[in-house]
């Protein structure tokens, strides 16, 4: 990672296979304190813990947009029919389910169930409280009536309601207005970011199961990497993010808002990572005549 200073037999003898194309946060705020900060230099001075702050701002903010670096994890389904999200996790790309081919199946939300906070009640409705606060029917595992009744039955019954907003014509056996996320059987899930659980429903039982899911890209010391496409709007981000919250840095800070805007677009369009003979194969599929 950052300087080739290895050689050949030490790289293909090693474990760092790839690093090159990535640099260290340590790397990045050591090169800024060197170019941006010090006598005559944009920043005058400025302490390394700030700089540190700054910098990990940024990567947490191109992480959501520019890196697009997903990561995943996969599990196989218990009876219990939850997953734990993992400790990075921001938000899911997708969820789905593998077969024995290997072959990836979408699962979609449950936009039409959910897991709210069961209150217990007594026989003629009341609430029932530990002294100070409502307590919950299942303590230990959150799970409402409504969760539980929808993971429980089975998908056509899951389904039933998708029904009662379309129109059925039988004398061409078409139906018009039917939700097509559930115009399929490759199951559901509903995602509980309070108590950090994802909920399948009944037909995910016993399937491997991939999230793929965005992180803020912070983590150890070995994780906090850049890839050297994106390098430059760090060091722009790190600046502008450091002179509009100084009194002496206010007059720059436009200037270097531009220049991080300019630095974040052409880190987008490197890490898109298109290719020409890509581009043209997806375009030969659209029935589209094209020169090559």
């Amino acid at each position: 990672m950052g300087l080739l200073n290895e050689t050949e037999h030490d790289y293909y003898n090693g474990n760092d296979f790839g690093g090159y194309q990535f640099i260290s946060l340590d790397h990045i705020i050591n090169n800024f304190m060197i170019a941006y900060v010090g006598e005559g230099k944009i920043i005058p001075k400025i302490k390394r813990t700030d700089v540190s702050f700054h910098a990990q701002r940024a990567i947490q903010e191109l992480s959501y947009d520019t890196f697009k670096s997903t990561k995943s994890q996969e599990i196989e389904i218990p009876p219990s029919l939850t997953m734990l999200l993992p400790q990075d996790y921001v938000n899911y790309v997708k969820l789905v389910w593998s077969d024995s081919a290997g072959i990836e199946h979408v699962i979609y939300p449950a936009i039409k169930t959910s897991n709210p906070k069961a209150i217990s009640q007594n026989a003629d409705g009341s609430y029932i409280t530990d002294g100070t606060s409502l307590t919950e029917q299942d303590p230990t595992d959150h799970l409402s009536d409504t969760w539980t009744s929808y993971k429980s039955a089975n998908p056509s019954e899951n389904n039933d309601n998708d029904y009662d907003n379309d129109t059925y014509y039988p004398h061409t056996g078409g139906r018009r207005g039917l939700d097509p996320v559930h115009a399929q059987i490759n199951g559901s899930f509903y995602i509980d970011e309070l108590q950090g659980k994802i909920h399948f429903s009944s037909n995910i039982s016993g399937k491997t199961v991939i999230l793929k899911y965005i992180s803020d890209g912070l983590g150890s010391d070995g994780e906090m990497i850049v890839h050297k496409f994106a390098e430059e709007a760090m060091y722009k981000c790190i600046a502008y993010a450091i002179l509009s919250t100084t009194i002496a840095g206010q007059p720059l800070a436009p200037s270097f808002q531009q220049q991080k805007s300019a630095a974040t677009r052409t880190a987008k369009l490197r890490l898109s990572n298109l290719k020409i003979e890509e581009l043209t194969q997806i375009m030969r599929g659209k029935s589209k005549f094209i020169k090559h």
